[in-house]
């Protein structure tokens, strides 16, 4: 199967689970609690991440399926999608409107297709390999932001954040004692998005799954922008550190990144 027909595949299934979501959004769900603090599943995350792995399979039945709620692969194709149901689930669980879907395609280990979908605003993130970053079917390129110091930045932080992994609470202190505008929005997926259609400048934060990054990965990648480790070395797509930014503060923003791993 060509990338575009990945790519409409996963916007099928986007857009589906975001109206899954929707319908229940604002309402009492239920909700469980994984390892970690406020790591937390609602029925909404299974009935989602069920709906999508339909469609997917359906549509491509040799493919496999990795999913956050449902770690397990499954086909034998060269295909694989790489799926967050819900990512923003606390958001979700406390009525803050900021989560999405994340669907993305891999073929051969190269991610090919992805989608990002933010059903309360109804913007649709899009991309495919070679093919542009779109939102709403408009192109969208990163910022043109010339230095770290006047960037406007975004982060997250693991639910292992009382352990400090990588020194991410003195990362944040550092560039936030830089007078840098920083933002926490509590969706990687949409971190990575909103910093490919240039509304933040740069990104970075620790101990991401795979399913948080795929799709914004691409999008990030196919609008200009630049992804590495912490240590500025080529991205790998595992459980990992992320710096995600408009290629032009990459160095710069790597570089304050560094030195305070214990």
């Amino acid at each position: 199967m060509k990338n575009d027909q990945l790519l409409t595949v996963a916007k099928h299934a986007a857009l589906t689970a975001g109206a899954i979501l929707m319908e229940g959004y604002g309402k009492v769900i239920d909700v469980r609690f994984k390892d970690g603090t406020h790591n937390i599943v609602t029925d909404y995350d299974i009935k989602c991440e069920s709906e999508i792995k339909r469609i997917l399979l359906e549509a491509v039945p040799n493919s496999s399926f990795l999913g956050e709620e449902s770690i397990a692969h499954v086909g034998a194709g060269n295909v694989e999608w790489i799926v967050d149901p819900l990512d923003g689930t606390v958001n979700y669980a406390h009525g803050i409107p900021i989560f999405c879907v994340s669907i993305a395609a891999k073929v051969d280990n190269q991610l090919v297709a992805g989608v990002i979908f933010h059903p309360v605003l109804g913007e649709l993130f899009t991309c495919s390999l070679g093919q542009g970053a779109f939102l709403n079917d408009i192109k969208i390129n990163v910022s043109s932001t010339q230095t770290l110091q006047e960037s406007m930045l975004v982060t997250g932080f693991p639910y292992s954040v009382n352990s400090n992994p990588k020194g991410c609470i003195d990362q944040f202190a550092a560039l936030v004692g830089r007078g840098l505008p920083i933002r926490r929005l509590g969706s990687a997926a949409l971190d990575l998005a909103y910093t490919a259609a240039g509304r933040f400048d740069g990104y970075w934060e620790v101990s991401l799954q795979p399913w948080d990054m795929a799709a914004g990965v691409l999008l990030l990648t196919e609008a200009g922008g630049q992804v590495t480790h912490y240590d500025g070395k080529q991205f790998v797509l595992s459980s990992n550190s992320i710096v995600a930014t408009n290629s032009i503060i990459h160095n710069e923003l790597v570089a304050a990144l560094t030195g305070f791993e214990a």
